[in-house]
């Protein structure tokens, strides 16, 4: 219990020294990472009905009960999706690019690769996205990986 509010405690504080984003900031970012993905997802459907029609059809719910695949695969690959932007963009998505802010760990450094997807996995989980209600907030994607966002910082701000 002591390590766990120490580590609260140590998650306050930052935000002092760096500008957390509002809860509204992290909607934004989240329906402007939404849009992109949905995107990026009917630019692939696209490619892959025109190129290879039968995968498209596996995916598809046919009434046999595959809906729930077709759920876990989008799910999956929006995972991939904010894990591989974050980390192109070091901690930045389209939606943080749009409103001026980044994902940093808690110190204020630069994410790793490896952090970046573990934060696109555990969006992936669902009701992820209600853990971002409240003020201060802080959903599982910030808390299970001690990072937080914050309003662009200089590169050389960061350590």
């Amino acid at each position: 219990m002591e390590t766990e509010s120490h580590h609260l405690s140590e998650f306050l504080e930052l935000d002092v020294n760096y500008d957390r984003v509002s809860h509204m900031k992290r909607l934004a970012n989240y329906i402007i990472d939404l849009f992109g993905f949905y995107i990026v997802i009917t630019i692939l459907a696209i490619f892959m009905a025109f190129y290879y029609p039968s995968f498209l059809g596996a995916i598809v719910n046919d009434g046999s009960g595959m809906s729930w695949i077709s759920n876990l695969f989008s799910l999956l690959i929006y995972a991939l999706y904010m894990g591989t932007i974050e980390t192109i963009f070091k901690g930045r998505s389209l939606g943080k690019l749009i409103t001026g802010t980044r994902a940093v760990n808690l110190d204020g450094s630069i994410i790793s690769g490896k952090t970046a997807f573990l934060r696109g996995f555990i969006r992936a989980i669902p009701f992820e996205a209600f853990s971002a209600l409240g003020s201060p907030s802080t959903p599982w994607h910030d808390k299970w990986t001690d990072t937080m966002v914050t309003n662009n910082v200089k590169r050389s701000e960061l350590v």
